[in-house]
Parts: structure tokens; sequence; C-alpha cells
């Protein structure tokens, strides 16, 4: 796919990558990290006491990790990647039993664990964690509104009308259960939350709302929120990115031409706005000061804007490629690969409105990583 010192950038970075986790996987390997403390990964694993019940073994990125040792096992065929990778996936049983800390973010927790373990090795026990877990998620589908709801009560207010843009990445659990059981009722249920996602999400300018909140007894819209971007009618950076991969994905398991035509409607957005250096801000329209910083953004949509260019016809392909790698280099140049940090991508940015900003958060690290395998055409396809 690249040449000339594109190559040789992608070959150094894919060099960067094995060094880094031949050590990092050793010291995390029992852990299930979501961020780093003095450059040490944190443990999400619930059982330890600096996690609370929402937080712990329930919290929604407990899959990347995970998944980034299956990708590592692809890509080296070393075993020890494939085990480290089983200990999160078994952990994550308890999710299960405790069920009440569990929402839509099952598709993130047990795509890159389940389905990833079952896509590569058979294992059935984990097709049936995968299968509990998109019955879950599609329990969560709002018939009258036609969506997915998102969380469970969130500081009181009552959410049972809300969907967000990020849940565009766990429609394909959904897909794969309807590929696995031949049962449409998945996958149904999943066009059905995209097509409501283009209609309500989307706004013609290719920006995309975070959270819009329904009438979960009547259907339509009642109002927008803006949700972790800077306010109402912003244009949260993460989110964007969410919605430019996940229809992407969505036209990769359905062929449904306006899932592309949506995808490449916000990626044209996206690219619009990157400022000359590279760099993402939190929000396309927030204030010049401070600031905020997400390389999290960067790297998810340099994966959607990478499956775009798989997708268009050859002479569009450029357009995007060349993006996806301007964000990936700034990116490399902001990352730690020394051995003083487990984390690679050190900028991310949870919400603009949260109190800490550019740390490490795990799904920087596995988008990174999943973003340069598909520019080397070695990609897993865990979604």
């Amino acid at each position: 796919m690249l040449m000339g010192k594109e190559q040789d950038w992608l070959d150094r970075m894919i060099g960067k990558i094995k060094a880094k986790m031949e050590w990092v996987s050793e010291k995390s390997k029992h852990k299930i990290p979501y961020t780093t403390y003095n450059g040490t990964h944190d443990d999400r694993n619930a059982e330890n006491p600096s996690c609370t019940a929402t937080d712990g073994i329930n919290w929604w990125t407990n899959g990347f990790w995970g998944g980034m040792m299956w990708l590592m096992y692809h890509e080296t065929g070393n075993v020890k990647y494939r085990e480290i990778a089983g200990v999160s996936e078994a952990l994550m049983d308890r999710c299960f039993q405790e069920y009440y800390g569990l929402h839509h973010d099952v598709g993130f927790m047990w795509l890159l664990t389940s389905v990833a373990n079952y896509k590569v090795t058979g294992n059935p026990e984990s097709c049936k964690r995968a299968l509990h877990a998109a019955n879950l998620l599609a329990g969560r589908f709002n018939v009258a509104g036609e969506f997915i709801r998102a969380w469970n009560e969130v500081d009181g207010h009552d959410t049972r009308g809300w969907a967000i843009i990020d849940c565009m990445l766990n429609l394909p659990l959904l897909y794969w259960a309807t590929e696995e059981t031949t049962d449409p009722r998945f996958k149904q249920i999943a066009m059905k939350h995209a097509d409501t996602a283009m209609a309500a999400f989307v706004r013609p300018d290719g920006s995309v709302n975070h959270i819009v909140e329904f009438d979960p007894f009547q259907g339509g819209v009642v109002k927008t929120h803006g949700g972790q971007g800077y306010g109402e009618g912003s244009s949260w950076t993460r989110g964007q990115a969410w919605g430019l991969y996940g229809f992407m994905l969505s036209y990769i398991h359905t062929g449904k031409q306006e899932y592309l035509d949506t995808a490449k409607r916000i990626g044209h957005y996206f690219m619009a706005n990157i400022p000359a250096d590279g760099v993402i801000p939190v929000d396309f329209r927030q204030p010049e000061q401070p600031k905020l910083e997400d390389d999290t953004a960067a790297v998810i949509a340099a994966c959607g804007l990478i499956e775009t260019a798989r997708a268009v016809p050859p002479l569009e392909k450029p357009v995007y490629l060349e993006r996806a790698l301007k964000l990936m280099k700034a990116v490399d140049a902001r990352s730690n690969w020394l051995e003083n940090s487990d984390a690679i991508v050190q900028k991310g940015s949870a919400a603009y409105h949260a109190p800490y900003h550019h740390y490490p958060i795990i799904y920087g690290d596995y988008y990174l990583m999943e973003a340069v395998f598909k520019l080397k055409g070695n990609d897993l396809n865990l979604w």
C-alpha cells in the first residue's frame, strides 16, 4: 500500500511496536490496563481495591488490552500474546455474573477478546461468551425509537432514551452474531440503530452529535447533549472518529451504500479540520485556549480513513491515505517508545470538561497498532 519513505516509516513503526510490546506484555500480563500512573499500567480488575464496581471489571475499555495481544499474536505468531489475551477474557466472566455494571459497550469488551479468540482459535467457550454479550446488546434495543440505549443511569439522570455515537463501534458484535448463528435479528437491530444514527447524529456538514436523547416511549428526538465534547452543537473529535470508523464498519458488514456515503461525509469534515501540525484537539469547535488535545481521536480516525481508502475507487484512495498518514506521523512524534512508560500514546483526553487531560488511555495504543497493521495489510479485522 505504501512506497519509499512512507514504507520506511511504516517498517520503523512496526519495529518500535514489536520492541515495546515485547517487554510491556510481560510486565502487564496479569492486568487489564486503562491508563498509567507514574508510567506503570493500572489494573481495572475489580478485585483491585483501588477500583470500584463501575470503573473496575465492568469498565468499557477492558477489551482493548486483550485486543492488543491478539494483534501481536497475529503479527508475530508468538504464543505468549495469545496466552496473555486469555487472561482478561477469563477475568471478564465476572461481568456476566454481576450484570448490573454492563451497558452497550459490551461490543468493545467482547469483540476484542472473545470474538477475536473464536476467530483465531475456534474456542467454543469464547463463542459462547461473545453470543451472550451480543444478546445483552440486542436486549438494549428500543423498539419505539429504533436505537440502542447507551448507558444505565448516569449521576441520577434518566438515560432510558439516550444513545451515543460511540455505539457505532459496538454494532459489529451484532453483525458477527448474525454471521455466526444465521439469526437475522442481530443484524436487523444493528442496521436499525445505524439508520437512526445517520438521521439523528450526523449533521449536514458531516459533524456529529455525541448524545441524542430520544423519547423512550414514543420515539423521536427530544434533544441533543454535548456529552464529552465542548458543548451542545460542538464537534467532539473522538465522536467524529467513532462516526467515521463506525459507519465504515457497518458498510463493510452490510454493503449498504448510504453507510459508506455517511462515513465519507464525516471523514471529509474531519479531514477539513485537521490542523497544519496534524495534532487533533479534543473538540473541533473548542476555544483556542486552553489548547486541549486528543491523540486517541487521531488514531481512531486514521483507522476509519484507511478503511475508506480501501472502499473507494483507486483515484480517490490517496485523499484518505495521505490524511491518515499525517495523523499517524503526528502521533508517532508525540509517543513514548522508551521503557519509562508502559503506554505508547501519551496524549489522550477522555472528555473536554474532564479534570485531567493529556494522559495515556489504552485504546490509544490499540488503535495506533491497528492502524499500523492496516497500513501493512496484515490487520486481523477484529471488528
